[in-house]
């Protein structure tokens, strides 16, 4: 890519998106091209279409996305695989037909099966049953790893996937309805330890300016503050001392990538790694698709303990083991990136650390 190269990052506000934005700009990359929903439906062929005839983009990258925790994939299941269904295969025919010369396709590890050998290597896919909460959401990604896939090898395209592990960073997604587990801790705890100092200001403050879908903004007040916390897990004894349930048993072992990790691995593959560059000569050319991640998992429990410690809560624990764990280990085999030249830098307790100051400001 040159300088002056036309890029078009589809989901510029998201958590991945921004970050991409923001390692291309500190680049010295000078024509980023965006839109936001409101300006660009991307679930709308015609829109689509529209749109590249009229930017005509060089590079594209692929971040938006509907994205959710395991409630929300389990509730919106519909919207989960139309949704994204609609807006991958959109910007993926329609970079074919404007030749664009890269496309970076961004997935998840939801894609491999529920019960994959760990780590878990890019070959692995669809060698068994997916997890049932997040099947729609997987399957429409399998379908974009495909179609990537598919293009190249008849059309002779240059897109590239890739699979990156479980993500936060500093524009996540807080609302307790539909966030991923490590936003959702944070914002749990926070809210926990104000209940616990009994700065219920802080709480209606932190409550109206993060807002949550379900949440009844006309009931906010003091008085009201112990019902609305219940709902998330938040409470308080007789004794005073407020506990936070989580959901499961907090044994399964999760990976969790920083944001800016990601950003940098997809920038230094839309600079230096190209399809030819990832196939094998086989009969079969499958599972093109790299992994990003640490390598490295922990305990949903482990986690806890570490957002916990890092925000200052001095209440409870509580582990609520009628709720789903989903998947038991999802750690992704990293040698493919690795050997290409990539390795992430920032640990997680820095990570954590870094977007709780960032959740406060």
């Amino acid at each position: 890519m040159n300088k002056d190269s036309r890029i078009y990052i589809a989901g510029h506000k998201g958590l991945v998106g921004s970050a991409i934005y923001e390692v291309l700009s500190q680049k010295g990359y000078k024509n980023i091209i965006t839109r936001n929903s409101s300006e660009l439906d991307l679930r709308s062929q015609k829109d689509t279409e529209l749109f590249f005839e009229k930017e005509t983009p060089e590079y594209v990258v692929i971040a938006a996305a509907k994205v959710g925790g395991i409630m929300a994939n389990n509730t919106y299941r519909a919207d989960f695989i139309y949704d994204n269904l609609m807006i991958q295969n959109n910007i993926i025919n329609q970079s074919y037909q404007h030749k664009v010369k890269k496309l970076l396709f961004l997935g998840s590890s939801c894609i491999y099966p529920k019960n994959s050998p760990q780590p878990i290597k890019e070959q692995y896919l669809l060698n068994s049953e997916l997890e049932y909460t997040n099947e729609p959401y997987a399957i429409a990604k399998i379908a974009g790893i495909k179609m990537c896939e598919s293009y190249n090898l008849q059309y002779d395209t240059n897109f590239v996937s890739i699979m990156p592990t479980n993500l936060y960073g500093k524009n996540d997604n807080y609302d307790l309805d539909k966030s991923h587990v490590l936003p959702a801790l944070i914002r749990k705890f926070y809210l926990a330890k104000c209940f616990h100092e009994n700065n219920i200001q802080q709480i209606i403050d932190d409550l109206k300016n993060k807002p949550i879908q379900s949440c009844n903004y006309d009931l906010i007040k003091s008085d009201n503050i112990p019902n609305i916390l219940a709902r998330y897990g938040i409470e308080k004894n007789k004794q005073g001392i407020v506990s936070v349930t989580l959901w499961g048993t907090g044994k399964p072992l999760r990976e969790f990538l920083h944001a800016k990790d990601m950003a940098e691995a997809s920038v230094y593959i839309l600079e230096n790694i190209n399809f030819k560059d990832i196939i094998e000569e086989t009969s079969e050319i499958k599972n093109t698709h790299i992994n990003i991640g640490t390598g490295q998992d922990i305990t949903i429990k482990e986690l806890a303990q570490i957002v916990k410690e890092t925000i200052g809560f001095k209440g409870e624990i509580k582990w609520d083991s009628s709720k789903p764990d989903g998947t038991y280990r999802k750690l992704l085999d990293v040698t493919k990136i690795n050997s290409l030249g990539w390795k992430y830098k920032i640990s997680l307790k820095e990570g954590i650390s870094d977007i709780y100051n960032k959740y406060l400001q």
